[in-house]
């Protein structure tokens, strides 16, 4: 049985509008309802929304610093994740770093604008490893590229799986997302990282301490804000230790 959905929205300030729409709209194939400044994007399927909110004055957020340290789109399979991955490498776009996560194979890249980007693909429950629940070792690119022969863009059905963020100290974020937000705490022996999620997921957020305290200038680029399908029900915004604007929610926006 799937997982809920529980990451509905994520909300970025861009400066380079065009590019912004060249990556995520262009090449990564997300549709888009415009309302400037606002400009939401979204797989056919309307699992997520992507907002980018529009600033050409805004100064680009030094890297690392305090804020997202990337977005994780999910695909359903192998196959849709090798086509994903030839479209992007065929296009040029640099590829940071792939690795067998034991839960996952993910690929790693960045927008225009510096923003962490992750597409990976869940491996079945039944085959997730116990102890650690997650690993990193290397990925079998040309495995995956063999699933595939054809350079597509992301699917409908792609969903915004889970986002990871730097943060100041560990400790704040368990007490938020752990205490206050009632996830579970899944992985706490990667160096730096705690690893939170809602249901027996791997993890829904990743918090890690790797960009130091360094904070972004006030109005940067980056990370604004994400929405969650809260399982209580919880209808609150607040704020998390990286300074972001959460919005908890318990209505499930039909895909």
């Amino acid at each position: 049985m799937p997982f809920p959905r529980r990451l509905l929205s994520l909300a970025l300030r861009v400066r380079d509008l065009g590019a912004a729409l060249g990556f995520y709209r262009d090449l990564l194939g997300l549709r888009v309802e415009a309302d400037p400044p606002l400009y939401r994007l979204f797989p056919q399927g309307r699992g997520f929304f992507l907002e980018l909110h529009h600033d050409p004055q805004a100064p680009l957020r030094p890297y690392p610093s305090l804020g997202l340290y990337h977005l994780a789109l999910r695909l359903a399979d192998r196959q849709t994740l090798a086509g994903t991955l030839r479209r992007l490498l065929e296009a040029g776009i640099p590829l940071e770093g792939a690795a067998d996560h034991g839960v996952s194979e993910a690929l790693y890249f960045r927008d225009p604008e510096g923003n962490g980007l992750e597409l990976y693909r869940d491996r079945p429950e039944g085959e997730w490893p116990q102890e650690p629940l997650m690993f990193t070792a290397p990925l079998d690119l040309e495995s995956l590229l063999a699933e595939n022969p054809k350079a597509t863009p992301l699917p409908p059905e792609t969903l915004l799986g889970h986002l990871h963020l730097h943060v100041a100290d560990l400790d704040q974020a368990e007490a938020f997302f752990a205490a206050k937000l009632g996830m579970a705490l899944t992985l706490r022996t990667h160096p730096g990282a705690l690893f939170f999620a809602w249901d027996g997921y791997h993890h829904h957020v990743g918090a890690n301490t790797w960009a130091g305290k360094r904070r972004a200038w006030q109005g940067a680029t980056g990370l604004l804000g994400y929405t969650l399908l809260d399982p209580w029900g919880r209808e609150e915004t607040l704020l998390d230790p990286a300074g972001a604007r959460v919005r908890l929610t318990g209505r499930n926006p039909t895909p």
